[in-house]
Formats: structure tokens, C-alpha cells, sequence
């Protein structure tokens, strides 16, 4: 049978067709664990009774209308994203990347506003910001450049963990006006920066007068075990772009901003067809609920400790293994070799996990994962890499 996708994914040969909490079933009736929900989307878990009576309650009364009117979802998801983040304002679109364009937008405007000739954004090596054009160019990755070229002008890019890096570039840069970083690389794998290194950005760009643009959509929504995986350092920056998990499956994304990046996106400036429509926001406020009420970042704290001291000692003696990483359930396994092929046989054994930069295993389980379901997840790995 002829095939009319386009060929941008190398899909396995696997088809879900249901799922139930942390488990995927395909269309033999196979059931695997999802150690992966989407690449950090549905958080809390496949079929949530509660997210969808919401659907099936907001899609029978209104799905959509445009913000040319006044959306009452999204204002009240709008005030609990700022009272979690500490931000103060809101933009809402559809995707991760849509709202790294909304945040490079507000850091080129905030440049002209000061009028700074060509603004430029630092940026780091190794990263990952959506597949649009300006987050491609942000994003630090030669394979995901290769073929797109000329890219967006107005990135300066440095090595990532590195303050010193980050002072000479400013020093040489003088018309950098924003610092965008993810708090922890999850395409680049789950490379955790050193303690500090985030509050010394904030510190460095607020005495040089900057926008600080943390990019939270793998890890925000308590997969780190906070809310977001800056608040780790107790900081508050300018911008926190957000997407993913905040849907739990159903498309949304969020730019939300605070101090003078606030106000600087003023109408006609920039927009969205259905970026925070009524499905939409509704979701993402039951979403919010469901992690409040069952205290979804204590769970990934504790069940993000057992995986890390499960598999340093299973694991980390094990001749192939370079590195295990993990904060909260953002867990990396870097392996010696190329292990690119190894995506088929852990789903042969019931196993949904992804393989990053090529040899480096990266989970992002539910954060409804319990204790019994992080062994089944160990055990399978301890087989496999043995």
C-alpha cells in the first residue's frame, strides 16, 4: 500500500492503538511501558479519566472562537501559570517551538526598543529549540542545520555549563540582548548543568541589563521535581517558553514572561489562530489540577531518586555504560558505542524508550510511575545492556 507521509520520521513498525496509565498496547494486543509518554508529553498517563471528561465536556459546548474575543480557559490558565512561575504574563500558541518564536520575537524587540543595531540572542552548543526556522537556528545541532541553510541570522553560540564562555562572548558581543538556554538538555542527553551555573546566568544578565529565556518544555511540569526545572536554583527569569506535558496530549504551548519582557509583544506585534482556544486551556487547567491534587513533583522527586540509585547499582559497573544521568524522571544512559539500533529490541521486550545523539538511552516515564513499574523498567534495561 502506497504511503502518502512525507518521510520526516524513521517510524518503527509498531502501531498503538489504545493505552491505560503508563502502558501502550498495539494492534496484537502487545503491551509495552511507555518510558518515554510521548518525549515528555503525556505525563499523566494514557486515558485519564478525569482530562478526558474535560474533553468531551468542552468539546460539546465550544472548541474554538479566535482571540478576537475574551476566553475565560485561557485567562484562568493564564494566572495559575504566572502564580506557579512567578511570570506575569501569558501568550499562548500550539507547540514548544511556536513559543521559543514567540520568545526570540520578544528578545529582538526588546533589542530594537533599545535600539540596539541587529540584536543577538546567546545561545548554547549542543541544544535543542524546535524544528521552526529561528528555533532551528537557535538550536545547536550541525545534523538538524544540514540542508536548511541560510539560517536565521542573530544567534552567538557558546559551549553550555561554561560561565566563563558565556562573560568573554558578552564582553565581545555588545549588542547580545537575551541569553536562551534549556535548564537541562534533553534532545543534547540529559545533560544536567553544574549547580550554580543557572543562577550565575541570571546574576550576569541582570547586571548587563538582559533577557534570560529558559526553555522548560521537555522539563517543566514537574518532570524534574519541581514545577520547573529552573526553580531548582530559586531563580525567576525573564521568559520561560512551555509546552508539551501542560496537555497531556491535546497540542499547547506558552510563552510567558515577567520584569520589562512582559509588555513588550503589544497588539498586532504577534498572534495565534488557535493558540489558547477554549479545548485547549481547559485541559491545560484540569492538567494543573491532577499535578496539585496528587502531588505529581514529590512523586517524580522519589521515584527520579530510586531510578538513579537503581541503576547506579545495576548498571554503572557495566563495561558499556559511560555515564548515567538522571533529575527527577529526565534519566540518560550513555553507552561506549553507537546504540541506535537497540530502539527495536527494547520494544521487542515490551519497552517504549528513545535513543539520543546515538548512543545515549533516554527515558521521560510518566510522573505516575510507581516503584513496581521503575523495576519492571530496570529489569528490562539490565538485560538488554548486559
Amino acid at each position: 500500500m502506497k504511503d502518502y507521509l512525507m518521510k520526516t520520521y524513521n517510524r518503527k513498525p509498531v502501531s498503538f492503538v489504545r493505552g491505560e496509565g503508563i502502558y501502550l498496547y498495539d494492534d496484537n494486543n502487545k503491551k509495552y511501558i511507555d518510558a518515554l509518554c510521548g518525549l515528555a508529553v503525556t505525563s499523566l498517563g494514557h486515558s485519564n479519566k478525569e482530562i478526558t471528561e474535560v474533553l468531551e465536556s468542552q468539546s460539546s459546548s465550544l472548541i474554538h472562537t479566535s482571540n478576537a474575543f475574551q476566553i475565560e480557559p485561557q485567562q484562568k490558565l493564564a494566572k495559575r501559570l504566572c502564580q506557579l512561575s512567578g511570570m506575569s504574563t501569558a501568550f499562548f500558541c500550539n507547540s514548544g517551538a511556536e513559543a521559543v518564536e514567540a520568545s526570540i520575537k520578544i528578545a529582538r524587540k526588546f533589542g530594537n526598543d533599545k535600539n540596539v543595531h541587529s540584536p543577538k540572542i546567546l545561545v548554547m552548543e549542543n541544544s535543542f529549540h524546535g524544528r521552526t526556522m529561528a528555533a532551528l537556528s537557535a538550536t545547536g545541532s550541525a545534523k538538524s542545520h544540514a540542508g536548511f541553510t541560510p539560517l536565521v541570522d542573530g544567534f552567538v553560540r557558546v559551549p553550555f555549563n561554561d560561565i566563563d564562555s558565556v562573560k568573554e562572548a558578552l564582553d565581545l558581543h555588545k549588542d547580545i540582548v537575551a541569553v536562551l538556554l534549556e535548564p537541562i538538555q534533553g534532545e543534547g542527553g540529559i545533560v544536567i548543568p553544574s549547580h550554580g551555573y543557572l543562577y550565575n546566568l541570571r546574576e550576569i544578565t541582570r547586571e548587563k541589563n538582559i533577557l534570560l529565556m529558559i526553555d522548560e518544555v521537555q522539563s517543566g511540569f514537574c518532570r524534574t521535581g519541581k514545577w520547573f526545572a529552573h526553580q531548582h536554583e530559586n531563580i525567576i527569569p525573564d521568559v520561560i517558553t512551555i509546552a508539551k506535558a501542560l496537555g497531556n496530549g491535546v497540542p499547547i504551548g506558552a510563552c510567558l514572561a515577567a520584569n520589562h519582557a512582559s509588555d513588550i509583544l503589544i497588539p498586532g506585534s504577534h498572534g495565534s489562530t488557535f493558540g489558547g482556544n477554549f479545548l485547549s486551556c481547559s485541559v491545560g487547567l484540569k492538567v494543573l489540577d491532577i499535578m496539585r491534587d496528587q502531588q505529581i513533583c514529590i512523586n517524580a522527586r522519589e521515584m527520579g531518586n530510586l531510578f538513579h540509585n537503581e541503576l547506579m547499582k545495576r548498571l554503572s559497573e557495566k563495561k558499556s555504560v559511560v555515564d548515567i544521568r538522571c533529575k527527577g524522571l529526565m534519566i540518560g544512559i550513555e553507552l561506549k558505542n553507537d546504540c541506535t539500533t537497540m530502539g527495536g529490541t527494547f520494544l521487542e521486550h515490551g519497552l517504549v524508550v528513545n535513543i539520543t545523539k546515538g548512543n545515549i538511552i533516554r527515558m521521560l516515564p510518566p510522573l505516575i510511575i510507581n516503584k513496581n513499574q521503575v523495576h519492571d523498567i530496570i529489569d528490562i534495561l539490565d538485560k538488554i545492556i548486559e
